[in-house]
C-alpha cells in the first residue's frame, strides 16, 4: 500500500453565486479501503442529489446498478446518481481497493454526464494517463495541498475534469500516436491528398480495410467521418490561400479540390460561419492568420 499521506477525502461546501453557473463540487479523495464493512447503498444516502465518478488504481471493487453486478478493477470507474437503485463495496481480499472520487451536484453537468454514460457505459474504462484521470487526480491534489478555496477554482477544477470525461466519450482518443495503423495511415493519405483524393472506398482498399470498418473505426479514433476530416483539411488549406495569395474563389476552390466555388463556398461557411470572400476581407470580424477544427 503506498503511504499513508497520499490518502485523503475533502468536502466543499461553498456559497456559489446563484447569478454565475459555477460547478458545485461537493467532495473529492484518494482512498485505498481494507474492510468489507465500506457499503454504500445509494437509496439510502441523504447526501443527494449527487454525482459520483470513481476510478479504481488497484484492486477491486463491486458495483451493482439496478440487479447487474460490475467488477470495477483496476483502470475502470463506475458512475452513479445519488439516489439511486445501486450498490458499491469492497468484497474482501488480499489487496486493498485503491481509488480517486468526486462527488458534486447535478446541474448543469447532468446532460454531459449522461451523454458520456450512453457512449461509454456505467463503468467506463480509462487509461491511468489519460486526460481524465489526471484531472481527477489534480483535484484531490490541490485539496491536499489546500489550494482549492473558494467556489471559483473548485469550478474550474471540476469543468477541467468533465469537458476531457466529455471530449473522450465524444471523439475517443484524438493523438494520433494512438489511432490504429490503418487509420494513421489514412488520415496522412488525406493530408497529402486532399486536393486530388481518392472515394471513401477506394480510400479503404488503400489502407486494407472494408469501407464499413474503415468508416466506423475512422470515426472511432478521429471523431469525424473520412469526409468532415477532408473538408476540414481542405478549409485549412483554403484559409491559408485566402491571407496569403490574391487567387480568385474559383482558382482557391480547385486548388485545393472542390469541382465548382459554389459548393467551396458552401462548405466553407457550414465550417466557419463566414464566405470566403468575407473571411478574406475581414469585414465585421477578426483578421484570422489560421483556422483550426477538431
Amino acid at each position: 500500500m503506498k503511504n499513508q499521506s497520499s490518502y485523503g477525502i475533502y468536502g466543499f461546501r461553498f456559497t456559489e453565486p446563484e447569478q454565475l453557473p459555477l460547478l458545485n463540487l461537493f467532495a473529492a479523495g484518494h482512498a485505498a479501503e481494507t474492510s468489507p464493512a465500506y457499503h454504500w447503498n445509494g437509496l439510502e444516502r441523504t447526501d443527494g442529489p449527487l454525482l459520483l465518478f470513481q476510478y479504481t488504481t488497484s484492486g477491486t471493487g463491486i458495483f451493482e446498478l439496478n440487479g447487474h453486478s460490475y467488477r470495477v478493477g483496476p483502470g475502470r470507474a463506475f458512475m452513479a446518481e445519488i439516489p439511486g437503485n445501486h450498490r458499491y463495496y469492497y468484497p474482501g481480499g488480499p489487496e486493498p481497493w485503491e481509488f480517486y472520487f468526486v462527488l458534486f451536484r447535478p446541474q448543469p453537468m447532468l446532460p454531459l454526464w449522461e451523454s458520456v454514460k450512453e457512449r461509454l457505459g456505467v463503468t467506463p474504462a480509462l487509461d491511468p494517463s489519460s486526460l481524465p484521470v489526471r484531472r481527477l487526480r489534480d483535484i484531490t491534489l490541490e485539496a491536499q495541498a489546500g489550494r482549492i478555496t473558494d467556489p471559483y477554482i473548485a469550478s474550474s477544477l471540476l469543468y477541467q475534469f468533465l469537458m476531457e470525461l466529455g471530449r473522450l466519450a465524444t471523439s475517443g482518443p484524438r493523438q494520433r500516436e494512438s489511432w490504429p495503423a490503418a487509420i494513421q495511415a489514412a488520415a496522412a493519405y488525406i493530408d497529402s491528398h486532399y486536393a486530388s483524393m481518392l472515394g471513401q472506398e477506394q480510400l479503404a482498399e488503400t489502407v486494407g480495410l472494408s469501407k464499413y470498418h474503415f468508416l466506423r473505426t475512422f470515426r472511432k479514433y478521429a471523431g469525424v467521418t473520412p469526409n468532415d476530416y477532408l473538408n476540414r483539411v481542405r478549409i485549412e488549406h483554403a484559409a491559408l490561400l485566402l491571407r496569403s495569395t490574391d487567387d480568385g474563389i474559383e482558382a482557391i476552390a480547385a486548388r485545393v479540390g472542390y469541382s465548382t466555388g459554389s459548393y467551396f463556398i458552401k462548405v466553407f461557411r457550414k465550417l466557419t460561419g463566414q464566405t470566403p470572400g468575407e473571411f478574406r476581407s475581414g469585414n465585421g470580424s477578426l483578421l484570422y492568420n489560421r483556422l483550426f477544427f477538431n
